[in-house]
């Protein structure tokens, strides 16, 4: 069945929509830089998420399918001419779905409405649900060290 996908800058609200999908479906190495203590979603480590969410909001926007969030996706500058990256993750009730790809795309016509010349993502090479997403939208996929990049030229 085909989702209704869009996205949504975020905000505040949404990093605690955010926050919530991921505490109940994705582990913190799937959706923030590492932070010392013992595994799982402590206090101490919703906090961290919190603020590494809200300090980097202006880059990040909620993927929302079906008017429920269901992950994020972001468009940072990398520091290279004309070149933006994007990386996402999905709660687990989403992955499998269709949903990233529609994410993936709405992302790129936002980077196309921005005027940015290309759009950079990565992954690990064993991420083969990742890698068949940014093949199926059209990236060009290439090993780079231990990394799979796809390049989107806009």
């Amino acid at each position: 069945m085909p989702h209704s996908v869009h996205l949504t800058p975020l905000d505040t609200d949404g990093v605690e929509r955010l926050l919530a999908v991921a505490v109940a479906e994705a582990t913190e190495q799937d959706v923030m830089p590492p932070v010392e203590g013992p595994p799982g979603w402590s206090p101490a480590r919703q906090e961290a998420f919190r603020r590494f969410y809200r300090q980097h909001h202006d880059v990040m926007y909620e993927v929302v399918a079906d008017d429920r969030t269901v992950g994020m996706i972001r468009l940072t500058p990398s520091g290279h001419d004309g070149v933006v990256e994007t990386g996402m993750w999905l709660g687990v009730s989403a992955r499998g779905k269709g949903i990233g790809s529609d994410a993936l795309r709405a992302v790129i016509r936002r980077a196309v409405e921005s005027k940015w010349k290309t759009v950079v993502a990565d992954t690990t090479p064993e991420n083969a649900a990742a890698i068949a997403v940014l093949v199926g939208c059209g990236a060009v996929v290439s090993q780079v060290g231990d990394r799979v990049v796809g390049t989107f030229m806009l």
